[in-house]
């Protein structure tokens, strides 16, 4: 699809945001597995729900605007998440502890990709008039901040503490 307008900016987004939720899915689930702290386990397959909603809302959008989702993969989330399976999840990480300390930083390196693009394409929805979408939108970058926030907090009340 060649990009000539905004709209079609914001189309591209959409569907790059749904294919990044899909791939960072997968791997936030192998994630939540290896966690050993309740609380950061808890919270990431919360953040597996709160994916799952952000790509119904995201499909929901496209819908109506009559695309669908791209087939192809989002390849900065391909990236982010080769590196959270390398480091986080495959590696030889003796201490629970520093392994929980770790799957945070590479849980919280795609949460913030989601963050980027969430914001982008809020501030394209309004642009072009879609409040419906904008609202949508905005609570999808809300919740990927809680979470966010969250995970932020789960690491310096807990996590960092047993890794130090």
């Amino acid at each position: 699809m060649t990009i000539a307008t905004l709209r079609d900016l914001y189309i591209d987004q959409l569907q790059d945001i749904h294919s990044a939720d899909s791939q960072s899915r997968a791997v936030t689930t192998k994630l939540a597995e290896a966690a050993r702290n309740p609380h950061l386990d808890s919270a990431l397959y919360a953040g597996v729900e709160g994916i799952e909603r952000g790509m119904e809302a995201v499909a929901s959008i496209l819908a109506r605007h009559d695309a669908a989702p791209r087939e192809g993969h989002c390849e900065a989330m391909a990236g982010l998440v080769r590196e959270a399976q390398h480091h986080a999840v495959d590696s030889d990480i003796a201490d629970a502890g520093v392994r929980d300390a770790m799957i945070i930083a590479q849980y919280q390196r795609m949460t913030h990709y989601a963050i980027a693009v969430y914001g982008s394409l809020v501030a394209f929805a309004k642009r072009l008039g879609y409040e419906d979408d904008a609202a949508t939108l905005e609570a999808c970058l809300s919740r990927t901040r809680d979470g966010d926030k969250h995970l932020s907090e789960i690491a310096t009340r807990d996590v960092n503490r047993q890794a130090a």
